[in-house]
């Protein structure tokens, strides 16, 4: 019995690729550093929808249809505003997804075409859902998005109340970017298990949302961030990772459950940590960082993974900590929808079976004689 479905092929898949071994993750047949070197967060979300990089025409159209669908129905807006300030964010984004379908005229419609216009919807308007309760929790009122910003510093825009530097958009975007697709984890397995019972597009999404809050899947972002806060200074990262091992406290941002190299996606979120915090005038918290990964790798020969720089990033951005996950969302939504739509293109219910452990002879014993 494989524990955890480790190491079993439940599924064919088109749409990434993971090696574990060499340290490679790849999206339809490109490699991630060609990607995150080159390529915008909506390039390659059309790339993993259709199959194939779009020209200039098509990736304008695309930032125009999400331009135009960022606005929550005013139902949903209504639901954000009547949570409580002090709810989880991600039941937030779960109870606005849910609320964005009883409200999607196509909810029903498990046709390609549909689920593309679904999805572009969803995609648009996470976002919108992340910030508008962001200011809302603090007493402020939502920003109507820009539709002349792209969907990274549009986000920026509507948190802040102020349109972004370039290099803060940029890095928002690749980061939403290597969030995208990352084959059958958790919660994007979760989403093909709902879709194979022919559930709708929503329903797929609220479920991986769901999955992603935990502390092992998606919470581990923000928690790398409270753990680089708790060390505070460079000069006492050292001695706090050595202390955090002898006591066997779990380093945030540490290992992966596939990769035995460094994860690809980090690569490029500490260059993105590096060149923010220059470019911000604050390179503390990269500091720290660079010192607590050297001494892990020191120690226990152990990489970081996507999620430790990330925080870092996040928080130099001024992205409160605990919307880390729910931007996670914000970009694997996309591949959460390229993975429905494959599993509705050639479907199977997804039902494994369990191995049985306990008694199977056992008697029923009226209750006046136990």
């Amino acid at each position: 019995m494989a524990k955890g479905l480790e190491g079993i092929v439940v599924s064919e898949t088109a749409l990434g690729f993971i090696d574990g071994q060499q340290g490679r993750l790849v999206y339809r047949g490109f490699d991630i550093h060609d990607l995150a070197e080159h390529a915008s967060f909506l390039e390659t979300l059309y790339m993993l929808w259709h199959g194939e990089l779009p020209d200039r025409a098509r990736l304008e159209a695309l930032e125009r249809e999400l331009a135009g669908q960022r606005r929550l129905a005013p139902g949903v807006l209504e639901v954000l505003r009547g949570l409580p300030s002090d709810a989880n964010p991600m039941t937030v984004l779960e109870a606005s997804v849910a609320a964005m379908g009883a409200f999607d005229e196509e909810a029903g419609d498990n046709s390609r075409e549909a689920e593309l216009r679904k999805a572009g919807r969803i995609t648009a308007k996470i976002p919108t859902v992340i910030a508008a309760f962001g200011r809302l929790r603090d007493g402020k009122e939502p920003v109507e998005p820009d539709p002349e910003l792209r969907h990274a510093a549009n986000f920026l825009y509507m948190l802040r109340g102020e349109k972004p530097k370039e290099v803060e958009a940029k890095a928002l975007d690749t980061s939403l970017l290597l969030y995208l697709e990352h084959g059958f984890n958790a919660s994007t397995f979760t989403c093909r298990v709902i879709a194979s019972t022919l559930a709708d597009l929503h329903s797929a999404v609220v479920g991986g949302i769901a999955a992603l809050k935990g502390e092992l899947h998606g919470g581990a972002n923000e928690k790398a961030m409270r753990m680089l806060l708790e060390i505070g200074e460079v000069d006492r990262a050292e001695d706090w990772v050595d202390e955090a091992l002898v006591e066997h406290r779990k380093i945030m941002g540490f290992g992966h459950r596939v990769y035995r190299t460094e994860d690809p996606r980090a690569t490029h979120l500490r260059q993105m940590s590096e060149d923010l915090s220059k470019a911000l005038g604050d390179p503390k918290w990269h500091e720290i960082a660079r010192k607590v990964e050297e001494t892990m790798l020191d120690r226990k020969g152990i990489h970081c993974n996507v999620d430790f720089y990330c925080g870092i990033v996040y928080y130099t951005l001024g992205i409160p900590l605990d919307l880390d996950t729910p931007l996670f969302a914000a970009g694997r939504i996309g591949g959460w929808s390229a993975h429905v739509m494959e599993q509705h293109g050639d479907n199977r219910i997804i039902r494994p079976r369990a191995e049985y452990t306990a008694s199977r002879d056992r008697r029923y014993v009226p209750i006046d004689e136990r």
